[in-house]
C-alpha cells in the first residue's frame, strides 16, 4: 500500500510539470495519508520505546474505564449503598 501510495506521489508529481494543478493534487494526497496515519495513531513515542501511541492510548482508555468501573462498584461502595438502605427502611446495623 506504502509503495502504490509513493508511486502515486511521483506521478503526480511528473505531472505538476505539465499543469501545476497536479501538484496540488499531490500536495493533498500526502496531507491525507500523513493525517490518516496521525489518526491512527502510527506516530512513535519520543522517548524511542518504539511502541505506537494508538496502542498506549488504547491502554489508557482500558485503564480509566476499568478504574471508573471499579469506583462506582467497588465492594465499599456496594456495602456503603446496602447500609444506606437499611437505614432508609428502619432497620438497624
Amino acid at each position: 500500500m506504502l509503495l502504490l501510495l509513493l508511486i502515486a506521489i511521483a506521478v503526480l508529481f511528473g505531472f505538476g510539470f505539465l499543469n501545476p494543478i497536479w501538484w496540488v493534487a499531490g500536495a493533498v494526497l500526502v496531507y491525507g495519508v500523513t493525517r490518516h496515519a496521525r489518526d491512527r495513531g502510527g506516530g512513535r513515542t519520543r522517548h524511542g520505546g518504539g511502541a505506537d501511541l494508538g496502542d498506549y492510548r488504547e491502554y489508557r482508555e482500558r485503564r480509566d474505564r476499568r478504574e471508573r468501573w471499579d469506583r462506582r462498584y467497588s465492594r465499599q461502595t456496594r456495602a456503603r449503598w446496602r447500609r444506606e438502605d437499611r437505614r432508609d427502611h428502619g432497620h438497624r446495623e
